[in-house]
Order: structure tokens, then C-alpha cells, then sequence
């Protein structure tokens, strides 16, 4: 997650969602994300839009994501040998988390939803930074009678999540309630929007895809129905912490071209049982084999609040690896973070970091770090 930053110069070579003039209106900081200027916070402050999110309902703007649709006769097929979770475990109309890994190595290229439509039809969301890498891979493998169309520039991803998501999206007019890793075809305004029951923050919440033409307004109306349930605008700051506060991992920080499956704890989107997927040689060897690291939580045992790149050491000061992912808990309220470990650390093991220049000690700890509450009716 970047550093809070001011618009410069150089954000103007950025690309812009199709919102970005409603968050400079509303006061928005932005910073560069994989390519894009985003939003990083807005007037209220990350911690207030981080309880808004826990404790009632926020907005964000997340068209930076990648929008890739496969179709044609076998899409479902043709992604299923490739990507690493197993697609015929799930039905038209659900979700599913799955990987994108080198084909040699195993390594994580990208972690993404597909949205699976039809047989013929699936929506792939990767990492804005990630998105060109997943549609390069697929569209140098596909057979006739397939394609993949980039939508990354056409769409955009609205968020809402909370407590009180399902009361803010029927005040709209849209569907709501359906189950977890589901979506929707609905509409808004007469044109076309896909609710998802989906997110990235722990919390009850949604996605919505809907055109460019259609975002501004029903950004809008978001924030003004939101009013009575002090909804309020997120930015990528509270993304951060909400999602931290989880153990999600974030692509490029967490996991990586250097991160396994096995390694990064994302074993459960493997089909293990398919007879291909990209990767799979390595990914299975390293299984049979275990890995030597693995990503674990770390919990501040005092006041210490940890940063990506700082050292995690052992007892006598043994170096054991770096924060991949650090910051301050709103709803603990200590510092939380995450590390990807080596295997023969206890798993009750407490280690120090490296806190500009003191030994602070944290405890190793599975995440979440808080309940998660994403399937919560």
C-alpha cells in the first residue's frame, strides 16, 4: 500500500477512473496504484473510514481491478487448466478466489475472482498492476473459438461494504442478500450493473460492475441514501487496514512471482485433484516436500507498529525474515502485521522487529486478527 500522497505532476500520466473528478470534489487525497491515481483518503481520516466500514457501511472506488472476459464454447474449461482453483466446484452466478502461477515455477503471478456466468462466458478480476500480465497469459494460449477481451478501461468497481450494506443497496434499488461468492445481473438507472457478493475488507459487503457512463451516478446515489446510516467514501488507506486486519494477502507485498500457493496459506484455492493448472508440478512437489515459509500474523505484545521491510528476528537477534505488510489495528488499536516466516519457527513463537531501531515484540498469530463476518447473514 503506498504512502499517503498529494497529486503531482506525474499523477496525470496515471490512468483515472471514470470517478476520480467525484473524489477531488470530495477533498481526496491520491496516490499512484499499479498504474492508477486513486483515492487514498478523504477528508474524515483512514481510522474514521476504517469504523465506517466496521461499524455501519463505506464506499470505494476499486475500478483500478482488471475486467478480462473469457468466452466461447469451453471458457469454463480452458480457464480451469490454467488457473489454480477448480471452477467446477462452483455454479453460473457464483465466485471463486483463485491464482494465476508461473507455469515452471509456481510461483503466484496474480491472485484474482473469476465470476463464472456460463460454460462460455467468465469474468476475470485481477490486480490493477497484475491485470495487462494475466491477459497477455491467457491470450497467448487460447484455442480457436475463444476469446479474451480486456474491459479493464470500460467498467467501473464500486464497493460497498458493512454492516449495513444490504439496507444501503435496496435504498438504491439493487438486490441484495444473496449468498456469499454470488453475484447477480441487475439494473440501475436502465442500464446494466452485476451485484457481487464479494470484497476485500472482512465485512458484509458488495461489488458493483457497472459502465463508465453509469458510475458517476450511482456513486452518487450511494453517498446520498448513505446518509441515514453515516455511510462515507473509503479510500485505499482503509482498504489497507480492513484488509490487514483480515491476513489477506496483497499482491506484490505479501505474495508474489517469489510465493507458492503453499507459501502464501492459499492452499484452499488449489484444485488439487485437477490434472492441470499452471504450475501445478512444482506447486504439488513443494507440498509433498512442505515448504520452508509460510505466512503468518504478527501481534504487537506493546506499542510497536510494524512496516513493510522491517527485520523479524528471533531470539539472540537471528534474522528471520521481513514485515511484508504492517500497520495500526483501529479495531485492536496495536500494531498488526504480516511476515512470511520460515516453517521451523513455533507456531506460539514471539519475535521482535525491527521498529525504527528498537526490539518490539510481537506475538505469531494466524490470522484474521479480527472475526470475519463476510458470510454472515
Amino acid at each position: 500500500m503506498p504512502e499517503t500522497a498529494e497529486p503531482t505532476a506525474q499523477t496525470a500520466e496515471l490512468k483515472q477512473s471514470a470517478l476520480h473528478e467525484r473524489h477531488a470534489a470530495l477533498g481526496a487525497k491520491f496516490a499512484a496504484f499499479g498504474g492508477w491515481s486513486m483515492p487514498v483518503e478523504y477528508s474524515a481520516g483512514v481510522v474514521a473510514e476504517h469504523h465506517a466500514v466496521r461499524d455501519g457501511v463505506g464506499v470505494f472506488d476499486v475500478s483500478h481491478l482488471g475486467k478480462l472476459l473469457v468466452s466461447g464454447p469451453g471458457a469454463v474449461g480452458f480457464i480451469n487448466a490454467r488457473l489454480t482453483n477448480d471452477l467446477d466446484r462452483i455454479e453460473d452466478g457464483q465466485a471463486q478466489y483463485t491464482l494465476c502461477c508461473d507455469a515452471e515455477t509456481g510461483g503466484i503471478v496474480d491472485d484474482l475472482i473469476a465470476y463464472r456466468h456460463s460454460d462460455e462466458h467468465v469474468l476475470l478480476v485481477p490486480n490493477a498492476a497484475n491485470a495487462a500480465t494475466v491477459r497477455d497469459l491467457l491470450q497467448a494460449d487460447l484455442p480457436d473459438g475463444l476469446s479474451a477481451h480486456d474491459h479493464h478501461d470500460s467498467y467501473a468497481v464500486i464497493a460497498v461494504q458493512g454492516t449495513d450494506s444490504d439496507e444501503l443497496l435496496e435504498a438504491v434499488g439493487l438486490p441484495a442478500g444473496h449468498d456469499y461468492m454470488s453475484f447477480v445481473e441487475a439494473s440501475f438507472d436502465g442500464r446494466g450493473v452485476v451485484v457481487c457478493r464479494t470484497g476485500y475488507t472482512g465485512e458484509r459487503g458488495y461489488e458493483l460492475i457497472v459502465k463508465n457512463d453509469s458510475a458517476e451516478a450511482l456513486w452518487d446515489d450511494l453517498l446520498a441514501a448513505g446518509g441515514s446510516f453515516g455511510v462515507l467514501p473509503c479510500g485505499l488507506g482503509a482498504r489497507d487496514t480492513l484488509r490487514t486486519e483480515m491476513g489477506y494477502p496483497l499482491h506484490g507485498q505479501d505474495i508474489s512471482l517469489e510465493t507458492t500457493p503453499n507459501q502464501g496459506g492459499l492452499g484452499f484455492a488449489v484444485g488439487w485433484n485437477k490434472p492441470a493448472f499452471w504450475g501445478r508440478d512444482a506447486i504439488l512437489a513443494e507440498k509433498e516436500a512442505g515448504a520452508d515459509r509460510v505466512l503468518r500474523g504478527l501481534l504487537a505484545l506493546g506499542k510497536g507498529i510494524p512496516r513493510p521491510g522491517m527485520g523479524v528476528t528471533l531470539v539472540a537477534d537471528i534474522p528471520l525474515c521481513d514485515v511484508t505488510s504492517g500497520t495500526f489495528s483501529p479495531t485492536l488499536k496495536k500494531g498488526i502485521g504480516l511476515a512470511l516466516v520460515p516453517t521451523m519457527v513455533a507456531a506460539d513463537a514471539e519475535v521482535g522487529v525491527d521498529v525504527r531501531g528498537r526490539r518490539e515484540i510481537f506475538a505469531l498469530v494466524d490470522p484474521p486478527f479480527v472475526e470475519s463476518k463476510v458470510r454472515q447473514a
